[in-house]
């Protein structure tokens, strides 16, 4: 039974591996297309501030997705789920989200919570690191 599990687990790995690497090629071409569409629309090589911060939610969108399958490569290799890559996500998440906003149209409440959650996330992401330094300190022989 337990091998059975490992199997179906490995098909649900490669199926994700595989579906997140159509949906990186398709939203980088996608990005492709609306940033040429961008620059030759009149006037040319003039970006107004919405088409910019389009164009870089979409660039976010897609090193979202490239950090997401850098977990399933890690998971893969090492059947472990790094928590690291997730910490980088979630930034990378709220940052495009940051980046889109309109300020004018939100709450000052939503932004103190934007604000919260960035200051979680990058506090945690911290605390990892530095715990990570830590052990590997601790693991080396003294000289």
């Amino acid at each position: 039974m337990l091998e059975y599990l490992k199997k179906f687990e490995k098909f649900i790995v490669i199926i994700l591996a595989g579906m997140i690497v159509i949906v990186l090629s398709l939203s980088t071409i996608d990005l492709g297309v609306g940033i040429v569409k961008s620059i030759i629309s009149p006037p040319s090589f003039l970006l107004d501030v919405n088409k910019l911060l389009n164009v870089f939610g979409r660039f976010m969108l897609v090193l979202i997705g490239l950090e997401l399958l850098e977990s399933i490569k890690a998971y893969i290799k090492q059947k472990v789920i790094r928590v690291e890559v997730i910490f980088t996500v979630a930034l990378i998440a709220v940052a495009r989200k940051v980046i889109i906003l309109d300020i004018k149209e939100i709450y000052s409440l939503t932004l103190l919570g934007i604000a919260a959650i960035i200051a979680a996330l990058s506090m945690g992401y911290y605390l990892l690191k530095r715990s990570h330094q830590n052990n590997d300190s601790s693991i080396k022989p003294p000289e």
